[in-house]
């Protein structure tokens, strides 16, 4: 026990050590932020104003499009060739060109004439007014009781809430969106952990292998005792860079919150503030019981439902042991061969259940309780991910200690099969190794 725990020691620091992993680990976390706080603060820069000439020879729309604070419209009354032959004369961004004959099928004759691009939200606001207030223009042409069709509209629009019902009546909510997102990123991460650290002991033991320094650490330990010292060591790197990659990026986030996105911070205050004032007019004995929360808020109480710390604990056995039993076949592999152009034939074999895991992905998220999500959670080689997928939506806990103990047999039972083909590989030199010749060395004796 005691050459394994030196093993472990020698494979861990070996790694941290390194620039490369010091300079991942720091990155890391910068870029997953920089993806959550950069959207944010760009939507919270003001876009500039761009001022657009309107040319309706229709007169429908003549000071009626709604303005925005990032879009003005002006109505000059000239031509549309006279727009065109001034327009750069002009701080006129963009003319909107709307002919005479728009309620008689010209609405396909509207024309936005740029002289940059103009932002999108310009453009989207421009084209749903048009064709709001078209619409309306067209009901009224045919004595179509507007208000009437408005509201029918708001009264024949449903939301529907779902709600899990437990065996007591308690009532929990649920977000089939947003528990396929959280499923979908643990199982992403998994599937790319057990990946890169599984290549990395099979890279370790190569090097090795082909140096000839297996030959002496192997004059004062057994081959098993190597793997085993290899693959452990590997994996506590592989959690220490998980664990400093959530504690930087929760730090990270903390701080942007506090400087980058103060401002959001002021404007939630402030809407808190007017809505206590205004809360203070309100007549609530005439108000309807059963008001909708707004999506943001209806967005967060559903994220509140997930169990997270179960699912962190979750997501730690299952990437550990998942991890624990690709990377025994990836030492095997390793031992096996002489150089990396030699892995194809054995590594695609052994990663096609983990590609086909994911690839189910979609079909479980869909049906998480249905068969053969349940049945491909069990199996051991497909469990790591297709379980992470599951669990946000529920899953009867029998299932998963089910699935935990096949997982941990299976890691046991591969390891038992690498730890044969270790033991004869890690010491075979310039032979080209095949299927027959691995399953000769499973039944080698000594």
């Amino acid at each position: 026990m005691n050459k394994i725990l030196l093993i472990i020691k020698r494979e861990y620091l070996s790694r941290v050590k390194k620039k490369s992993f010091i300079l991942i680990t720091l990155l890391g976390p910068i870029l997953m932020v920089g993806i959550m706080i950069i959207p944010i603060w760009l939507s919270m820069q003001k876009s500039e104003k761009q001022k657009i000439e309107v040319i309706d020879e229709s007169f429908l729309f003549t000071d009626l499009i709604p303005e925005k604070d990032i879009v003005h419209f002006d109505y000059p009354p000239i031509t549309i060739q006279q727009a065109r032959d001034g327009f750069f004369d002009t701080d006129y961004d963009a003319i909107l060109w709307i002919p005479k004959n728009v309620l008689n099928g010209g609405q396909k004759g509207i024309q936005l004439l740029f002289k940059k691009q103009l932002s999108n939200a310009s453009q989207q606001h421009i084209e749903y007014s048009l064709n709001k207030m078209l619409y309306e223009v067209m009901l009224a042409k045919n004595n179509v009781n507007i208000d009437f069709i408005k509201d029918a509209k708001e009264k024949s629009t449903i939301k529907m809430f779902t709600k899990q019902l437990d065996e007591v009546g308690n009532e929990k909510n649920t977000n089939t969106g947003l528990y396929m997102g959280i499923g979908l990123v643990a199982a992403v991460m998994i599937y790319f952990f057990i990946f890169m650290y599984g290549v990395q002991v099979m890279r370790g033991v190569m090097e090795e292998k082909t140096s000839r320094i297996v030959e002496v650490i192997l004059s004062s330990v057994k081959p098993f005792q190597l793997m085993m010292g290899k693959i452990v060591g590997v994996a506590l790197v592989g959690l220490t860079q998980f664990l400093l990659w959530v504690i930087l990026s929760t730090t990270l986030y903390s701080f942007a919150a506090a400087t980058v996105l103060k401002d959001i911070d002021m404007k939630q205050i402030q809407a808190k503030e007017q809505v206590i004032k205004i809360g203070e007019n309100l007549d609530y004995e005439n108000m309807g019981k059963n008001e909708e929360p707004n999506e943001m808020t209806q967005l967060w109480n559903d994220f509140k439902s997930v169990d997270m710390a179960s699912m962190l604990l979750c997501f730690l056995f299952y990437f550990l042991a998942g991890y624990l039993m690709y990377s025994a076949m990836f030492a095997a592999i390793g031992a096996a061969v002489d150089s990396e152009a030699d892995t194809n034939q054995f590594m695609l074999p052994i990663t096609i259940p983990l590609i086909f895991s994911f690839g189910i992905a979609q079909t479980v998220m869909q049906d998480p309780q249905g068969s053969l999500a349940v049945w491909f959670s069990m199996i051991p080689f497909t469990s790591p991910v297709v379980m992470m997928v599951r669990l946000p939506f529920g899953v009867p806990a029998w299932e998963i200690a089910l699935s935990m103990v096949f997982l941990i047999l299976g890691f046991l039972f591969t390891t038992w099969l690498a730890a044969r083909i270790y033991r004869t590989g890690i010491l075979m030199y310039g032979k080209k190794v095949s299927w027959k010749e691995l399953g000769k060395w499973l039944f080698y004796k000594g």
